[in-house]
């Protein structure tokens, strides 16, 4: 194998859906199987279950963005639906949806980050690529 094949072989893109999955599911983009993270948005530096670096990433705002994204095309329809078909007092309305728009928030925020995570890992962005 020539240095070129080795190069083309290291700079190839990983599989981007098991990526994905691992991400959502807070878990390493290599394996799997081990944690993603130390604590609700830490990023662990190296995988427990395979060793891979992960202190690479560069999620930055990515994830909050995402994560905006998501619950605004989420609640927003139903915010309407809910004012339009029922006509709740002002204040039940604000109550629940903010309630609302916190918790999926919240729930989302660290699966957006391993979501991020994974797609770097996946294309070997931000120094991903020099090891498996």
């Amino acid at each position: 194998m020539s240095h070129a094949d080795t190069q083309t072989t290291q700079d190839a893109d990983r599989p981007m859906k098991p990526a994905i999955w691992a991400g959502l599911r807070r878990k390493c983009p290599n394996c799997a199987k081990g944690s993603l993270f130390t604590g609700y948005l830490k990023v662990v530096d190296t995988c427990d279950n395979c060793g891979q670096d992960l202190h690479h990433h560069r999620a930055d705002d990515g994830p909050a963005y995402l994560t905006i994204l998501v619950v605004g095309h989420l609640m927003a329809p139903l915010i309407h639906i809910v004012f339009t078909q029922f006509r709740p007092e002002a204040w039940v309305m604000a109550l629940g949806f903010t309630t609302g728009c916190v918790l999926l928030a919240l729930y989302l925020l660290p699966r957006m980050k391993g979501l991020v995570v994974a797609i770097q890992w996946a294309k070997r962005m931000h120094g991903f690529g020099k090891s498996a």
